[in-house]
């Protein structure tokens, strides 16, 4: 009777999987897949404190505001900067994930997931502002774990699963096995840095200043880890520093390549410290199965063959990068009881009574 009531209260409640980005934010409703893919961006009338838009429509409104409102991200690095917003921000995506179904009894039990390298503190700020915006539970799972299953890694299995997830904030290497991360390095660098490195270069080579919604368009357009087959160019517009004029110049992929050179040599040294931790009889069957790349930054040109040329290894892209720590996640939360190992313990996070 118990187990049967249990089911009834998750079926009523419809349990979320929810993917907390530094850039983006996707949730998985149990029973119909990913509902919600949207920027995790907030504006906020600084005056009043409060919040006028999130996602898709606060992106819109970033380098475009008046002073008084701030369209910015309350998630730096893969963690929460902003407390308050960060909650309204879950609490916005727990209501429309929800908005053409009736809610009935309890909150939904939500599943989210998190950088591996966080701090204890860091995890328990993820698990209140979900409380707060109206979770009845709360688990969390290391990113790459998420990003493993999302894979369909046989991560419960005595084998090795390497597994390299580039989101916006961070990058996580992983080596996982029998349901528990083995050995795992997070770096700080990943996607928005990449940005970052096209706005510094567009101003130390050509005096231009440009946006970060350029930059990002620039690095999809023509960013590169590893030559192209073709050559491939695009315009870049800005304000020239000297004139204070705005202007247009025409970069190439060498260019870009250039200006990401030194994070993306960060995040391959990464891997290849972790690949050299890795227990030898673990690291014989990475090298059967190979590197697995999942998140957005992976979709990087030719950096699937630059890990490869630099490891010596095998590297495969993931089918749908970008979605893959929520699809894991999701599937833990459909099969809770088979997957509940893989799980993050909180029980440390749990306030004392």
């Amino acid at each position: 009777m118990r187990k049967w009531l249990r089911k009834l209260i998750a079926y009523l409640s419809h349990d979320i999987a929810i993917d907390l980005g530094t850039a983006n934010s996707l949730v998985y409703v149990r029973g119909r897949g990913i509902v919600i893919q949207e920027p995790s961006v907030v504006a906020v009338n600084q005056k009043t404190g409060q919040v006028l838009a999130i996602g898709e429509e606060a992106k819109r409104m970033v380098g475009k505001t008046p002073g008084h409102i701030m369209a910015t991200r309350p998630l730096v690095k893969g963690v929460i900067s902003d407390f308050e917003v960060t909650e309204e921000m879950l609490r916005y995506f727990i209501a429309k994930a929800h908005k053409k179904r009736f809610l009935l009894g309890p909150g939904p039990r939500v599943i989210v997931g998190i950088p591996f390298g966080v701090t204890e503190v860091e995890r328990k700020a993820v698990r209140d502002a979900t409380m707060s915006a109206g979770a009845r539970e709360v688990f969390l799972i290391d990113e790459p774990m998420a990003a493993a299953i999302g894979a369909r890694l046989e991560v419960q299995e005595p084998g090795g699963n390497f597994v390299v997830d580039i989101g916006g904030g961070t990058t996580e290497v992983a080596v996982i096995s029998l349901g528990g991360i083995v050995y795992a390095k997070s770096l700080r660098i990943a996607g928005d840095k990449l940005s970052e490195d096209i706005v510094a270069f567009a101003q130390e080579e050509y005096k231009l200043l440009i946006g970060e919604r350029t930059a990002e368009t620039i690095k999809i357009g023509i960013g590169s880890a590893y030559p192209l087959k073709e050559r491939r160019s695009m315009p870049l517009r800005g304000r020239n520093l000297v004139t204070g004029l705005p202007e247009e110049i025409m970069v190439t992929d060498a260019d870009i390549r250039k200006a990401l050179e030194k994070s993306v040599r960060q995040i391959v040294n990464e891997i290849k410290l972790t690949v050299e931790e890795t227990p030898p009889e673990l690291l014989a069957d990475i090298m059967e199965r190979g590197i697995f790349l999942a998140g957005g930054g992976s979709l990087l040109k030719g950096l699937d063959t630059l890990i490869s040329k630099e490891t010596k290894m095998p590297v495969h892209l993931v089918e749908d990068p970008l979605t893959a720590v929520v699809r894991g996640a999701g599937l833990v939360l459909e099969n809770l009881d088979e997957l509940e190992e893989v799980l993050v313990d909180t029980k440390e996070l749990e306030a004392p009574r």
